[in-house]
């Protein structure tokens, strides 16, 4: 579904990625791990779209995608932020979120297209007309879920999904991604700092570093501890002394 090949990108003198390349299944997910810096949310906004300033190749289901995309990559292609308060607008109801995107694409059945949006992300009917600030960070996760899936896409991008959450409700919001991904098979694509989210809803993993993808290795081995990259290596260290504690 996702082919990236000798992906660049630069702003001014700073050579952000440097020559990324992976590919994902259809119905399959693909994480990028690393430091702050390391160039994997980097990556994630110029596969969305949001960064025009790349080189290289990035295909989606075989169609090769230009520096502007049209309003048919946005329908296949959502995308779900970090902080789910900062996304969505304060002075507009959750009812008015969902139904934005509908409206964008020209898409009828506003009233049973959110109710089942709704429910698919496990929110009650009464949530519908609540503001943001009415709702907890899970919920609001929830709602920045169910806007990107009002479209019907093929591909969700998921930039840390779930860092923004107490440890708690990340693990509520990584089995509700699970299933939505089982129900409707997405394609997703994972930016996180976090080992064992990463682990847990990917069975491939790049590792970023300074702008590069040192290591592609499966969620097994990453778990299991064989890995081939002394930064990999590292990362899993940090993880498990982080958990220990």
């Amino acid at each position: 579904m996702i082919r990236i090949e000798n992906l660049h990108v630069r702003f001014g003198d700073v050579h952000a990625v440097k020559g990324v390349s992976f590919d994902v299944p259809s119905g399959s997910s693909f994480g990028m791990v690393g430091e702050s810096g390391s160039g994997k949310s980097t990556v994630l906004r110029a596969l969305s779209g949001l960064n025009p300033d790349w080189t290289g190749t990035m295909r989606v289901d075989g169609a090769a995608l230009k520096p502007k995309r049209d309003r048919a990559f946005f329908r296949r292609v959502q995308m779900v932020f970090q902080d789910p308060y900062g996304s969505l607008h304060p002075r507009q109801t959750v009812d008015r979120a969902l139904a934005e995107p509908l409206m964008v694409h020209g898409i009828g059945d506003h009233e049973q297209r959110i109710l089942r949006a709704l429910d698919e992300v496990a929110l009650p009917a009464a949530t519908r007309f609540r503001f943001p600030h009415q709702l907890s960070g899970g919920q609001r996760q929830r709602v920045a879920i169910a806007r990107a899936l009002m479209a019907e896409p093929e591909v969700l991008l998921l930039d840390e999904p779930t860092s923004a959450l107490d440890v708690s409700v990340q693990a509520e919001v990584l089995n509700l991604l699970a299933d939505l991904q089982a129900q409707r098979k997405l394609t997703y694509v994972m930016v996180t700092h976090n080992l064992a989210v990463v682990a847990h809803l990917c069975p491939m993993v790049g590792v970023m570093q300074g702008g590069q993808m040192v290591e592609q290795i499966s969620a097994v081995h990453l778990r299991s501890g064989r890995v081939n990259h002394p930064h990999t290596a590292e990362l899993r260290r940090l993880s498990t002394e982080l958990e220990e504690a």
